[in-house]
């Protein structure tokens, strides 16, 4: 699986190393350095699926695209991940962590430089299906860093790594949208790649090798991915509530750009800038987490799912603001909506972990499999809704998806 000649490490750590201890020996917690590197990682390779959100409008100028077309672009990004998600991350049962993360590092720099050069249209879109293909890293090292970890670190060393997973993704928006601006779209792309480099030559030199955790073959094990979603009813409405809010919050993020750059005349960095109030919102989701623990999983889900209910609802009115009014709406609306879309996949996570400890990163990928489908759909029904009815349509498509996961939930009363 490498492409790259593997420094001597001091040798491969057990998949499940936390629960061998049979030779009495204490697991040693990973150094700062390298959950830091871990979280970096993490963060760039998610980052990966949303450089393209906030500079869509420069995008559609420079490639000749209309505004509906211009959507198709995160829409394939996203249905990459799903595919990848779904047929890459089991990998990393099968094989070396350590050289799956390595060969993902090199295949998604690759890609980010395709996407920086390619001339026209149709070549982007293919570009950014792959792109989405191979930033299923950042789903490769989470699992690194839980089977790194002692169990009486566990959960703080993964959440370590999750909040830097979480600022790329939304911090993302914010660096492609000031670049974009300042040098043009095509260096977004180029100096994400050599952000990458970087960390995946320091990843290079710092993970350790981890064993696979299974002999299992590849095709047995996407086999037993249909065995779980039959079994578990959890799982499934956890996957089809959590696809549906991600419709909503991709059908707002794949068309503001566009929204404001034709109704306000702001450029790109104005909204990749939304991108700060997104993580004002999703960094305060991990209080959900307390509640999850005290009250139980299913209340968070319902909450979530209202709040962004409601304020996909609220959002209908802009239209009838001025200029300042509507977008300090917005920006209020984004903080919320945002923590309540993160308070819902979190509290889902925890419902679906908890369901076969065994088999944790095959129910990961249904999960996420199902939440990018979502993101998917969002993007390319947003793009034809606003193209069509306006920012209107685009809420209105976002609060009914927000509502029916709310009605999903409201009946899951086991979880």
């Amino acid at each position: 699986m490498s492409v790259l000649p593997l420094p001597k490490t001091a040798g491969p750590v057990p998949a499940n190393a936390s629960h061998a201890g049979h030779s009495g020996a204490q697991q040693a917690a990973p150094a700062p350095a390298l959950i830091v590197l871990m979280a970096a990682s993490a963060g760039l390779g998610a980052a990966s699926l949303y450089y393209s959100q906030p500079i869509l409008a420069p995008l559609a100028d420079d490639l000749h695209a209309s505004a509906a077309q211009i959507g198709a672009v995160p829409m394939l990004t996203q249905l990459g991940y799903a595919a990848g998600i779904l047929l890459l991350t089991p990998l990393g049962d099968r094989f070396d962590r350590r050289k799956v993360i390595l060969t993902k590092f090199v295949l998604l720099v690759l890609t980010l430089l395709l996407c920086g050069l390619v001339p026209a249209y149709t070549p982007f879109l293919l570009a950014s299906a792959l792109l989405g293909l191979t930033a299923t890293l950042a789903q490769d090292v989470v699992p690194m860093a839980a089977a790194l970890s002692p169990p009486d670190h566990r959960g703080r060393i993964v959440g370590q790594v999750m909040t830097g997973l979480l600022l790329g993704i939304l911090l993302s928006r914010v660096m492609s949208g000031v670049v974009a601006q300042a040098f043009g779209w095509r260096w977004v792309f180029m100096l994400a790649a050599g952000a990458l480099t970087l960390v995946g030559l320091l990843s290079w030199r710092l993970l350790p090798s981890v064993r696979p955790a299974t002999a299992t073959t590849y095709p047995a094990l996407m086999r037993s991915l249909r065995g779980l979603w039959q079994a578990y009813p959890s799982l499934r409405r956890a996957t089809l509530a959590q696809g549906l809010i991600s419709l909503a919050f991709s059908a707002f993020w794949s068309t503001l750009a566009v929204m404001l750059h034709h109704r306000f005349g702001l450029g790109s960095a104005v909204s990749g800038a939304f991108g700060l109030a997104g993580a004002a919102g999703a960094l305060a989701a991990p209080l959900a987490g307390r509640v999850a623990d005290h009250r139980g999983p299913g209340l968070v889900t319902k909450i979530g799912a209202l709040i962004t209910a409601l304020s996909f609802a609220a959002m209908s009115i802009t239209p009838l603001l001025d200029r300042s009014a509507a977008i300090v709406l917005l920006v209020v609306l984004a903080i919320i909506f945002d923590f309540g879309v993160q308070a819902t996949l979190i509290a889902h996570q925890t419902i679906v972990y908890g369901l076969d400890p065994a088999a944790r990163s095959r129910l990961n990928a249904i999960l996420f499999t199902g939440m990018f489908i979502g993101m998917a759909a969002g993007a390319a029904l947003g793009s034809l809704l606003l193209s069509q009815f306006g920012w209107v349509g685009v809420t209105a498509l976002a609060a009914f998806a927000s509502l029916v996961a709310l009605v999903l939930r409201m009946t899951a009363e086991s979880d």
